[in-house]
């Protein structure tokens, strides 16, 4: 029997753009929530729980961008073109918070300000256009003959800036969570206390989106509201509530401390999961699908090979940075 290696190769993007959300997600969270916390000692805390590993995690945007490229070059064209102006003010935020990372620890103390704001700015910029990026994406990219036919600002609409907020509230609460597991004390109690309105933020982005996507895409309200789909899809938001009821209840409960982190990355996933069964089985909504903008067999085959080698060992090392780096982490440790 023939693999489907265009399927192969979009289950293996799929799950590295959701490990890039997942784990750069909270690491974006972070410099988010910066503001909100301006003790020097308690930032200090907040960057140092993601110091030793907050490089890797970009590994999987890059994998996730390269196996584009490579499985399916009329996608990659495509989306690069319609959205170049919002994935290159993407790259300048993680360029500014990627620098602020390194610097801001061998700053003098005067000038140590300067890259904390360059790190908030960073983080802020870069979540915001991953979430135009993305509703662009979902609001679908006109395409003829292979190539993109509409202008540089067709994604300065409404339904993708309403997403780019929207992400940020996403990040934060990964950010807030993930601190409530690695931090303790007052500190914590802070993060505690600010995750609770951060969940309902995102439970109500989450509806908002919900209701938005299908009268933006009658395919997707097609695709929603027609028997049997509607089977499949009726848990989601009932699984959606159930998950933001608990993290509620972990929050208030002081001896919860990775289960809220596990509830948001539940939320999160239910979020992924049914917008990429929504879009399915197109790679440019609303109509090149996975089959017609994949590349040649022979080299979805041969580089499926290298690709099947190389996740095994990103997993591996993600694994075994984060246990080497687990546990709490304390006022006066640090990595640098």
């Amino acid at each position: 029997m023939a693999i489907d290696l265009p399927l192969v190769w979009a289950i293996l993007i799929l799950f590295s753009v959701m490990m890039y959300v997942v784990m750069d997600g909270f690491d974006l969270g972070i410099g988010i929530l910066y503001p909100f916390f301006r003790d020097r000692k308690d930032r200090d805390v907040m960057m140092n729980t993601v110091a030793p590993v907050w490089d890797g995690n970009e590994t999987w945007l890059v994998l996730g961008g390269a196996g584009l490229f490579v499985a399916f070059p009329i996608a990659y064209a495509a989306i690069l073109t319609a959205l170049y102006l919002p994935l290159v003010f993407m790259l300048v935020g993680l360029i500014f918070r990627g620098v602020a990372f390194e610097f801001r620890f061998k700053a003098p103390e005067a000038k140590r300000h300067y890259w904390d704001k360059a790190f908030t700015l960073g983080s802020y910029a870069a979540t915001y256009f991953q979430g135009v990026t993305l509703g662009a994406f979902l609001q679908g990219i006109p395409v003829l003959d292979g190539k993109f036919v509409a202008g540089a600002f067709t994604w300065l609409t409404p339904f993708p800036l309403f997403v780019g907020c929207g992400l940020i509230a996403a990040y934060a609460l990964l950010g807030a969570t993930w601190l409530v597991m690695k931090t303790e004390g007052r500190l914590q109690e802070r993060l505690r206390a600010l995750a609770t309105p951060l969940t309902w933020i995102l439970l109500l982005v989450i509806a908002t989106i919900s209701v938005w996507t299908p009268l933006a895409q009658p395919a997707i309200a097609q695709k929603w509201f027609t028997w049997p789909n509607i089977a499949w899809f009726s848990p989601v938001p009932a699984l959606v509530l159930v998950c933001g009821v608990l993290l509620q209840r972990k929050l208030r409960d002081h001896r919860s401390h990775a289960m809220p982190f596990l509830l948001t990355l539940g939320l999160v996933f239910l979020g992924y999961s049914g917008l990429g069964i929504s879009l399915w089985p197109n790679v440019v909504p609303p109509s090149v699908t996975l089959w017609q903008a994949a590349g040649p067999p022979r080299s979805l085959g041969f580089t499926l090979v290298g690709a099947l080698l190389i996740v095994p060992m990103i997993l591996g090392y993600t694994a075994w940075g984060y246990w080497v780096f687990r546990g709490k982490v304390h006022h006066g440790e640090g990595y640098h």
